[in-house]
């Protein structure tokens, strides 16, 4: 009760006044804190409520087996910008400062910071995780002095507890018209199978020459730091940055060279360039966009969700995200059907590129599906419920969603159907989207138990509501599945490819039941009871099994009422958004709208936890899903075999207009008119 008066207040205070691109936090209470990201796609950056601490820095890629399950999980990096700043002796820290504030600017994916020390100074710092660099980050520090000041800046590199055989280095290279002075360290993964590797550098403000003197100092085996002192007049203001680099041996074969390297390109490239193809890139992503004019606080959300999604997908890395993206470790890092059906479609819709690096992901893991497929004795491939770097079944084997979740197969591949329906792109779909297509059709085809005409029956799984597990003829499943059957046909024909018969013979026998009231039966045994998360819906949106209006509200008026109030993760209530908004019902899309999300939002960011009151931000999940609500339910946006169309749905009635922008590789506008 206590937290969710916590909420309801935070809520509350957030009310008054939104700016549409920044978030901001005045009252920061560190017992109640959960950190925002700054994250360029690889490399995320965690805030702390204490001065010049982040909290956690996530390097997209990076896996060792350790911790809980016996599977491979998610590394933190190397803190490379945690930071000291001493005042005439006196170290800052959240004790002595005033006028704490914080604030993400979502535009620019900048995270600030400002205070007051005593009658001294202030003091700001603001970090970007740069958007052109994967692998670099930038903070710059500014300190205006009330009074005449001694200052000791110090950049500190701290190893995580996880890592082992750390080693410390500190190089100076002296140019003619530079001095770099690089913080650098390695550490081995748990296991001893990655190196990962630091470097960072200070980037003066004076000119060469000019420069404060740079003292290395070693503390302990998990720790050194590099520092420089300065005195400031009264009135003047001194600025600093520091750039540093982090990278494994999974993403380079010489990462300790490659840190480096990358940090001395950072160093001389300078802070204005820096920041200019940092906000550059920013730019071209905020080019696809979603405007609503009338509700202020919606417009600000949803900023924030795209915000994340962005932050968390990177063009061209072959990498698709986790539930949590790079907010931290929770669900060790895995990519789960969280990616293809929640998070994928709105990014799909507005960059392409981006959605294309998560469907390339599962591209090259397809001879993993493959044996995975061999291995539990079917055809074709079987993509796992987690996976990781190396597509195996990275499921603890005390969860059986890892043996028996196999809908999995189906998001993937209709993932890749409908990457080829938005781009149109047919040597894409040749190349690799066909591969994915076939395969997991032919592993459907071997899946099913043919016990006669409409019951090629698809027994013993965990359905996607994951409470009922080891049910047969759950409704998802048998609906995904022959919505890929059916695309892998259509895929063939447009090549110019013999599909095979079967797969269409077993798509028409696939049963979808249907209980004695008429709604749409979740799965064979189904008696009423409460369900996890959206199933039976999801045929209507994504999957298009239903169509007929009547069916679709019959089918949401029944399941609205198994979904318990908490406890749930946040996505069934944007289906429900999604499906009401396209019925016509605004009053009931924009209940669940509220509903999906306003109950897991966490102080002082506001940031999506996965159920209601939970702790366990970011929930990049939910935040997909919402958006899909905004753009293909109040929006009407709908991938078609043919590309993106706009179809018939209704805005909340306080909503005045909904502008979607830079939509599929044309970069087309939608909108649609408030009554």
């Amino acid at each position: 009760m206590k937290h969710a008066l916590v909420i309801f207040l935070f809520i509350a205070e957030c009310a008054f006044a939104q700016d549409p691109w920044k978030l901001s936090a005045t009252q920061i209470d560190p017992a109640n804190y959960y950190g925002i990201t700054v994250a360029n796609g690889m490399i995320g950056i965690v805030s702390s409520p204490e001065p010049f601490k982040v909290k956690d820095v996530v390097l997209a890629g990076a896996y060792d087996l350790y911790g809980r399950g016996r599977v491979s999980n998610f590394l933190r990096s190397f803190n490379l910008l945690n930071m000291s700043l001493d005042i005439d002796g006196r170290r800052v820290d959240a004790k002595s400062i005033t006028g704490f504030r914080q604030e993400l600017d979502m535009r620019q994916a900048a995270f600030a910071t400002s205070f007051d020390y005593a009658d001294k100074a202030t003091i700001s710092y603001t970090y970007y995780s740069l958007r052109q660099l994967p692998y670099t980050v930038l903070m710059e520090v500014s300190i205006t002095a009330k009074k005449d000041i001694a200052i000791t800046g110090a950049s500190v590199m701290e190893a995580p507890d996880a890592l082992k055989d750390v080693q410390n280095y500190y190089n100076e290279i002296d140019r003619p018209h530079v001095v770099l002075s690089l913080l650098t360290s390695t550490a081995k993964s748990p296991t001893g199978k990655l190196l990962m590797c630091a470097s960072n550098t200070f980037l003066f403000s004076e000119p060469h020459g000019r420069e404060p003197r740079v003292i290395h100092e070693m503390w302990d085996n998990n720790m050194h730091l590099m520092k420089f002192s300065k005195t400031i007049k009264a009135g003047e203001q001194y600025r600093f940055s520091i750039a540093g680099s982090s990278i494994t041996s999974a993403h380079h074969d010489d990462p300790l060279n490659a840190a480096e390297r990358l940090t001395i390109y950072a160093k001389l490239e300078g802070r204005d360039r820096l920041l200019k193809f940092h906000q550059q890139a920013w730019d071209s992503l905020w080019k696809s966009d979603i405007v609503i004019d009338g509700d202020a606080q919606a417009q600000q959300d949803v900023h924030s969700m795209l915000y994340h999604l962005y932050s968390f997908v990177r063009e061209g890395t072959a990498l698709s995200p986790s539930p949590m993206g790079l907010s931290g470790l929770g669900y060790n890092g895995h990519v789960f059907w969280d990616a293809e059906l929640w998070m994928y479609p709105a990014l799909l819709v507005l960059h392409p590129e981006l959605a294309k690096s998560m469907i390339e992901y599962r591209f090259q893991r397809l001879d993993a599906a493959r044996r995975n497929a061999f291995a539990n004795g079917f055809k074709g491939a079987m993509y796992p419920w987690e996976s990781a770097e190396s597509g195996v079944e990275e499921t603890p084997v005390w969860a059986l969603s890892g043996p028996f979740e196999h809908h999995i197969t189906a998001d993937v591949a209709i993932a890749a159907w409908n990457y080829y329906a938005v781009t149109q792109d047919k040597q894409w779909l040749h190349d690799k989207g066909y591969p994915i297509l076939s395969a997991t059709a032919d592993f459907w085809a071997s899946r099913v138990e043919r016990n006669g005409v409409g019951k090629y029956d698809i027994k013993n799984v965990v359905a996607a509501d994951e409470w009922a597990e080891n049910v047969d003829n759950n409704a998802f499943t048998n609906a995904a599945a022959k919505a890929n059957l059916q695309y892998a046909t259509q895929a063939a024909n447009i090549l110019g490819i013999t599909p095979d018969p079967d797969w269409m013979q077993v798509a028409n026998n696939i049963p979808v039941l249907k209980m004695d009231n008429g709604v749409t039966q979740e799965h064979a045994t189904y008696k009423g009871e409460g369900i996890k998360q959206a199933d039976v819906n999801l045929l209507a949106y994504p999957l298009k099994e239903i169509t007929d209006p009547k069916q679709i509200r019959r089918d949401l008026e029944y399941y609205e009422t198994r979904v318990p109030t908490e406890g749930t993760p946040a996505m069934t209530q944007a289906i429900f958004t999604l499906l009401y908004a396209r019925l016509g019902d605004e009053d009931k899309a924009y209940h669940w709208f509220k509903d999906a999300y306003l109950p897991n939002l966490n102080p002082p960011f506001r940031v999506i936890a996965e159920t209601k009151g939970g702790t366990n931000p970011y929930f990049a999940t939910g935040a997909g899903g919402i958006l899909q609500a905004v753009l293909m339910g109040f929006g009407g946006l709908e991938i078609t075999p043919k590309g993106i169309i706009q179809v018939k749905s209704s805005l909340p009635s306080t909503w005045k207009r909904l502008t979607i922008t830079g939509t599929g590789p044309g970069k087309k506008t939608y909108s649609r008119q408030g009554k």
